[in-house]
């Protein structure tokens, strides 16, 4: 029983492969490497180098391996980027899920697994948010993964299939044995901006907002470990093939940590101070999300392992500088310990 998993070279996607792997799954992935990199799927994992929504491809590959459940994380990501251009985030969100669901449901294929977001909550009316709060996305990337939701609802109820949907917070961290992490240049995560600032690479950490009405002015963020996340999309997989039915559900810790908060992490565990450039508020941010976490927590068999700030943060500190020193030989000297 193969399970496909789109993306699977990229961030999230890849600790989620090593995760599955791990567990003694089956897995064969699909991804065009526009973000992800060939280096980070296990040994052994079969690779497919192209795009999640060429149906011949994703046709062949289910074939081919005898795959019997997706997880389908390729995607844009990035909100501002989706500001400028909204059609972009369509295209790659929407569309290609809409065309991996057509191969799904053509070839058989009846468990899906979604990478949704909690984007898709807006500025929302309560925290902690439950899933069954009204979804007002304030973003083209928000919006373009709701269109995806209700899409994947509507083709699961007609072609007999169930999915779980999983709506992320703030996704950090990364592997706790660095093998993997989050390594797109140009990446806009909060930590991975951080970390860098933190080895050296960044002048400084830019805040955009700092007059929210938070504690300190800050927006402030659920911060969920990579690997945490991947272990969920495991736990997902073994609730559908018992028979689960279709379920959305929140991915985070349900706690909040402000910008600046998040800041004073990874100056403490790196034990590096770096300058803090504050800035205008962005279209599209959002003030307050922190995950109402009770519906994962008694639907899926899931416990995280990683539920601490300080942890995350030295997590990808270590990838960080891992990353930086093969890529360069040591630290820049401003910021050796």
């Amino acid at each position: 029983m193969t399970v496909l998993v789109t993306g699977g070279a990229g961030y999230i996607g890849s600790h989620t492969v090593h995760a599955l792997a791990e567990a003694g799954e089956s897995v064969v992935v699909i991804d065009n490497l526009s973000t992800g990199f060939s280096a980070f799927v296990p040994e052994g994992v079969p690779l497919f180098i192209g795009d999640a929504g060429d149906e011949n491809l994703v046709e062949g590959v289910i074939a081919a391996h005898d795959v019997k459940s997706i997880v389908h994380f390729a995607g844009s990501v990035v909100v501002p980027d989706s500001m400028r251009d909204p059609l972009a985030y369509y295209r790659n969100n929407t569309m290609t899920t809409r065309s991996l669901l057509n191969a799904a449901v053509k070839c058989g294929v009846n468990r899906f697994i979604f990478s949704s977001t909690a984007a898709v909550y807006g500025n929302p009316h309560q925290v902690p948010v439950r899933e069954s709060a009204p979804t007002r996305p304030l973003s083209p990337y928000g919006s373009s993964k709701l269109m995806t939701e209700i899409m994947l609802h509507d083709t699961a109820a007609a072609h007999g299939m169930n999915y779980v949907a999983l709506r992320y917070f703030n996704v950090a961290g990364a592997d706790p044995q660095a093998r993997i992490g989050l390594a797109t240049v140009g990446a806009t995560h909060l930590l991975k901006i951080a970390v860098e600032a933190a080895t050296g690479q960044r002048a400084k950490v830019d805040v955009f907002g700092t007059d929210y009405p938070t504690p300190d002015g800050s927006c402030v963020r659920d911060f969920i470990h990579v690997s945490d996340l991947a272990q969920a999309h495991g736990a997902a997989l073994t609730y559908l093939r018992g028979g689960g039915t279709s379920a959305t559900l929140n991915c985070g810790y349900g706690r909040g940590y402000s910008v600046l908060e998040t800041i004073e992490a990874v100056r403490r565990v790196s034990g590096r101070n770096f300058a803090v450039q504050y800035a205008p508020r962005r279209p599209g941010d959002i003030m307050t999300m922190i995950a109402d976490t009770s519906r994962i927590r008694s639907t899926l068999d899931w416990t995280p392992q990683f539920d601490d700030l300080d942890t995350i943060a030295a997590h990808a500190l270590a990838w960080e500088e891992k990353s930086f020193r093969e890529r360069h030989g040591a630290l820049p000297q401003a910021v050796s310990a």
